[in-house]
């Protein structure tokens, strides 16, 4: 059985799951469905100075992808400090894990709310979400935070700006962590039987989360660990094993979990780990460790001859026949995969169209 101990911010995790800030973490029943579904860590919804006006209807599952119009809490946050953030406390110390408290967004805001928060948190979590492309509020957010605490303090990137400065940015202020991503947006989506309504309230649109953004954020954990010195925690389209291990080979030390815990309820981080361990278990690794950074080590590929065919394990499904439009491959009679080489554009779409592994790289 694999090791999936994680070390994160001197904190030794059981695993390198957390629920990411949002409505699985709205209060502390939530959180507690949360530990008790065993993650490594938890992470509570985000609060600022006043309570949010979350617009209705605020949420849609579009199966591929999730759309939201969630703010921050819509709980105030006289409500958090005395009420939910004791027992949060409780509940995280008799279960061992550590608590973050997600917090935003200025640095008047951080300011007002630290000292309120402080005997609550191992660590504080930043949202940069509502703060422009200048990376100065955030710094000054980030140092506001600091000044304040004497926990470490993450801080949450937005996945619609560069994110390798920002990143630097965050960490010449002070920041211990970086967090990526937050949802993306503005999205929008339609009710086609009803009328072409839009699905979300408020101004009709919101923010985009689930399987979709899955490549964006992966793409910032990717981009800024090259960069930075501090740990990232990987955000966006969780929702089996093989995602938490791309995200942790894209150079993550752990990872949040949102929309999955939406739609398939707090035992979803039970069954991600669970997932995790067999894969680790089945590709001969014996700890997260071993694979974290794996892809920060790797060149992309170049590929410069037409695949290497396997035919024995081909099913005729067709699926890379009808995908090749160089017309390079066909079925023989056998219903086998077969190649025109001259015809191979090395474009690598039937690679990942094969179900079976018939194709493989040729470098």
């Amino acid at each position: 059985m694999a090791d999936l101990t994680t070390k994160l911010l001197g904190f030794t995790l059981s695993n390198p799951l957390m629920p990411a800030a949002g409505p699985p973490v709205r209060d502390a029943v939530a959180v507690q469905a949360c530990i008790d579904a065993g993650v490594g860590a938890v992470v509570t919804k985000t609060i600022s100075t006043t309570a949010a006006d979350v617009p209705r209807p605020n949420m849609a599952d579009l199966k591929n992808y999730f759309l939201n119009t969630e703010l921050w809490s819509e709980l105030p946050p006289e409500q958090w400090i005395e009420h939910e953030y004791p027992k949060i406390r409780a509940a995280a110390d008799a279960a061992g894990v550590p608590v973050i408290i997600s917090m935003g967004y200025t640095a008047e805001q951080i300011a007002e709310l630290a000292p309120k928060i402080k005997p609550f948190a191992d660590a504080v979590e930043l949202s940069t979400h509502y703060i422009p492309d200048d990376p100065t509020p955030m710094q000054e957010a980030i140092r506001a935070a600091k000044e304040a605490l004497d926990v470490p303090v993450m801080v949450k990137m937005s996945p619609f700006r560069e994110p390798q400065p920002l990143a630097l940015a965050a960490q010449e202020a002070g920041a211990d962590a970086i967090v990526a991503t937050n949802s993306f947006g503005p999205a929008f989506g339609i009710d086609i039987e009803r009328g072409g309504r839009p699905l979300m309230g408020g101004k009709g649109y919101g923010w985009l989360s689930g399987p979709a953004l899955k490549p964006i954020a992966l793409r910032m954990v990717y981009d800024i660990a090259q960069v930075v010195d501090i740990p990232v925690i990987g955000v966006g389209g969780i929702s089996k094993g093989t995602d938490v291990v791309e995200y942790l080979m894209a150079g993550a030390s752990a990872v949040g979990i949102c929309t999955a815990a939406i739609v398939r309820g707090p035992k979803i981080f039970t069954k991600i780990a669970r997932q995790l361990n067999k894969w680790l278990d089945d590709h001969g690794y014996s700890s997260v460790a071993e694979i974290q950074g794996l892809t920060l080590k790797q060149k992309p590929p170049e590929m410069t001859e037409p695949p290497i065919l396997v035919p024995e394990k081909c099913t005729g499904c067709n699926f890379c026949v009808l995908s090749c439009f160089y017309r390079a491959l066909y079925l023989d009679e056998n219903k086998k995969i077969a190649i025109h080489p001259d015809a191979c554009y090395e474009c690598g779409l039937c690679l990942t169209r094969c179900p079976v592994d018939a194709l493989h790289y040729s470098y």
